[in-house]
């Protein structure tokens, strides 16, 4: 993508002539997806603005928490809006049916992410690749409008940071980070509440994943993988396809420089979770196969089986480590 400025004015503009606005994140949504979708949507109804709020399937049980998330629509089949806003999405596919179904009853479509391979869809760009998460984005916005940010909306964007930071642990964590943590924990955020229930707390049920995944596990020189089957997840009760955040725990092996899931779907194709150190950057791995993401964190969705899938990535991922160490020499 092309570093673009955020068109500020425009995207407020359009707000607030705006009749009915939609607000839609990606699939598979974590902290900062919702977090974005739930801070950005009670911002905008305090400021008096009827709106929508989707995702595909819902927001999260461990997210549940945050205020605003009994209104989420887990699918949208009839309605009609003057702006959407697409949060946290680095292309259309990553939005899902709400996506579509969004694009197609909306008039104007704000692009809102904070991921170097936005595809720049849609009609007015918030693009800011170094971001550190969509929410900060999101906190730049409401001040750009004058808006309050009050703990309703500054807990979900401390979420948003502290899960796309890892608990301020990314090397894209600067000083400024920090001060907008002070920020929003001086607006009515806990620090400590959103820490304990996204980052140090999980369902038995991803234990249960583990526990039937850690076979899996290979070393292949500095690259760690692991797989994920639909049987693992039917297994251990789960309904959605995840590696509970299986991908950062590899990483933290000690001659582990890129970790990877691959996860099969229920529909037939597989997902991959990557992650990688710093010096290492694995988001054109994920752009050449369809996804997107960060040099740290990213992902894609491929079409074939497993063994099809791996044949086409793990290459690509020693390439990357490869570079990466020579580079780092």
């Amino acid at each position: 993508m092309t570093t673009i400025n955020p068109n500020w004015a425009a995207a407020t503009a359009a707000l607030d002539n705006a009749g009915r606005v939609l607000l839609v994140t990606h699939l598979n949504p974590d902290g900062d997806a919702i977090g974005s979708l739930l801070g950005l949507a009670n911002a905008l109804r305090a400021r008096g603005i009827s709106l929508d709020t989707a995702v595909d399937g819902g927001v999260p049980g461990y997210l549940a928490f945050l205020p605003g998330a009994e209104f989420v629509l887990p699918a949208l089949t009839e309605g009609a809006w003057d702006v959407m806003v697409s949060l946290d999405s680095s292309d259309e596919a990553r939005t899902g049916v709400c996506g579509v179904y969004g694009r197609a009853h909306s008039a104007t479509v704000i692009n809102l992410d904070h991921h170097p391979t936005n595809t720049l869809f849609g009609d007015i760009h918030i693009v800011v690749p170094y971001a550190v998460s969509a929410t900060e984005i999101v906190s730049d916005w409401l001040r750009e409008m004058n808006q309050p940010i009050t703990p309703d909306v500054a807990r979900p964007l401390l979420t948003g940071l502290i899960t796309d930071t890892r608990g301020l642990r990314t090397s894209n964590v600067h000083a400024g980070t920090l001060g907008e943590v002070q920020r929003l924990m001086e607006a009515g955020a806990s620090l400590n509440e959103v820490t304990l229930r996204v980052l140090d707390t999980r369902p038995y049920n991803d234990i249960e994943l583990w526990k039937l995944v850690m076979p899996s596990v290979q070393m292949d020189g500095s690259v760690i993988s692991a797989t994920v089957t639909v049987e693992n997840l039917r297994a251990a009760g789960l309904d959605e396809v995840t590696d509970a955040g299986l991908v950062s725990m590899l990483l933290s092996v000690d001659t582990a420089l890129i970790s990877v899931v691959f996860q099969e779907t229920f529909e037939g194709a597989v997902e991959i979770s990557l992650r990688s150190k710093p010096g290492f950057d694995i988001s054109w791995v994920a752009l050449q196969c369809g996804g997107g993401g960060h040099r740290q964190a990213a992902g894609a969705t491929i079409a074939g089986s497993l063994a099809a899938v791996k044949a086409i990535v793990m290459p690509l991922l020693q390439q990357e480590a490869a570079r990466g160490e020579l580079i780092l020499k």
